[in-house]
């Protein structure tokens, strides 16, 4: 287990060096006019050219991404070109906000998810059918088009919540819970959806071996079969599955953020790239790619623990 926990961890580290180095290459590649755009079209050369060279522009790419690196292997990440707030200090203050609305999706999903591909794995007839047509249905509808539809019935027509706003859960729980009930179920429809389709293929396949039958046949009961054996089985493909609908959420959540107006990371990456806050811009990058590698890792240990052929892989 411990070289298996190395070997991820390893690849993790390239993983995000990587996708530091294209990022940098990619937006700094072309900053030639940033110097420009932050003093305004009207600055003089002499301005823009001094500003081009406070901001380091004017040395090689290569100087500076090792400058970066190296004061990012630090936790210094530099300060916004427009607002001057310390890179860390954005990102850290909306990342909790963030997490919570993806990990509450993410596990919304991954609760009704295997409950519905179990139910229609084990009914079949008219409630796999009921299932798979919203699967499918939950699939197909844009995020951004279920957020809306949510709004204008819950909190317009019925009035139960609020249509934009966020309360953190260190002022109210209670005020937490109904701020983001609405972004974490316009996120997590799709995932469900997805999830579902998953469970259900895994459950209707194990159900059908031979091991099941022995089961069976020993006298277990068809729950304690269900719960102990064949979901056991199909929790591997389940959670690479999950995995993956994770990354999609972070992605999901900047527009979810935007309709609700949460102050997440969703709007600051928004804001960053509209105005080409390239350091903001760039450790969000980082940010977003450690989550990544974070789930990935917690995914791949909870495989290992399911299925021990895993770590070998």
């Amino acid at each position: 287990m411990g070289n298996f926990l190395l070997r991820r961890l390893l690849s993790g580290v390239v993983l995000v060096f990587t996708i530091s180095l294209l990022a940098f290459t990619l937006l700094y590649a072309n900053s030639e006019n940033i110097a420009r755009r932050i003093l305004g079209q009207n600055a003089t050369a002499e301005l823009v050219d001094r500003k081009t060279e406070e901001l380091g522009l004017n040395r090689s790419l290569p100087q500076q991404y090792i400058e970066w690196l190296t004061n990012a292997l630090q936790g210094e990440f530099g300060k916004s070109w427009f607002t001057g707030e310390q890179v860390t200090t954005g990102v850290t203050s909306r990342f909790g906000v963030t997490l919570s609305i993806v990990l509450g999706a993410t596990i919304v999903a991954a609760v009704v998810g295997t409950l519905l591909g179990v139910v229609a794995a084990t009914r079949g007839g008219r409630t796999d059918s009921t299932v798979q047509v919203f699967s499918v249905l939950g699939f197909a509808i844009p995020g951004f088009l279920v957020a809306l539809a949510l709004v204008l019935l819950f909190s317009i027509r019925l009035g139960w919540f609020k249509a934009t706003g966020y309360i953190p859960i260190t002022t109210s729980f209670t005020g937490w819970l109904t701020s983001v009930t609405l972004p974490i179920t316009a996120l997590a429809l799709a995932t469900i959806a997805v999830v579902a389709q998953q469970v259900r293929g895994s459950v209707v396949d194990g159900l059908g071996r031979d091991y099941v039958r022995t089961l069976r046949s020993r006298g277990l009961s068809e729950r304690r079969v269900i719960t102990k054996h064949v979901l056991r089985n199909a929790g591997g493909p389940a959670l690479a599955v999950l995995a993956v609908q994770f990354i999609g959420l972070l992605g999901g959540a900047v527009i979810v953020e935007q309709i609700f107006a949460i102050p997440g990371l969703g709007q600051l990456a928004v804001s960053a790239t509209v105005k080409a806050d390239i350091p903001m811009v760039m450790g969000l990058v980082v940010a977003t790619a450690v989550l990544v590698v974070i789930v990935n890792l917690v995914i791949d240990i909870a495989q290992a623990s399911l299925n021990p052929k895993v770590r070998l892989s």
